[in-house]
């Protein structure tokens, strides 16, 4: 593979999550985006106390992301063999740290707000 094609990376995802779960998973991460942005620029600000309380619920986010990494893939963690799988491990439960505290971030911000 000598060039990187988006629709390549889509099909994997596809083929490993299924169409319904990677549509959600989609859905979700956008839908948060947007409300983590709106939050942003309603309060200008970020809340210290809440982002800590997001981060201790992001690490669980962590967790859950290793979870379905391995329920959805064909190896376990004790597979792992090379530096390049160790760094796509950290990889996934770097991303599922980040993105369960943006969604935890945001729904308690909106939450207080109402």
């Amino acid at each position: 593979m000598k060039e990187l094609d988006p629709l390549v990376f889509w099909a994997v995802f596809q083929e490993m999550l299924g169409a319904p779960l990677l549509w959600l998973m989609l859905v979700v991460i956008l839908a948060g985006t947007a409300a983590f942005f709106a939050l942003l620029l309603k309060e200008r600000r970020i809340d210290s106390r809440r982002l800590v309380r997001a981060e201790f619920v992001g690490v669980a986010g962590g967790c859950l992301a290793l979870v379905l990494m391995a329920k959805v893939s064909s190896s376990g963690f004790t597979d792992a063999g090379g530096p390049a799988d160790w760094f796509l491990i950290a990889l996934v439960f770097g991303l599922g740290l980040a993105g369960t505290t943006i969604l935890i971030y945001t729904l308690l911000g909106w939450r207080s707000r109402v």
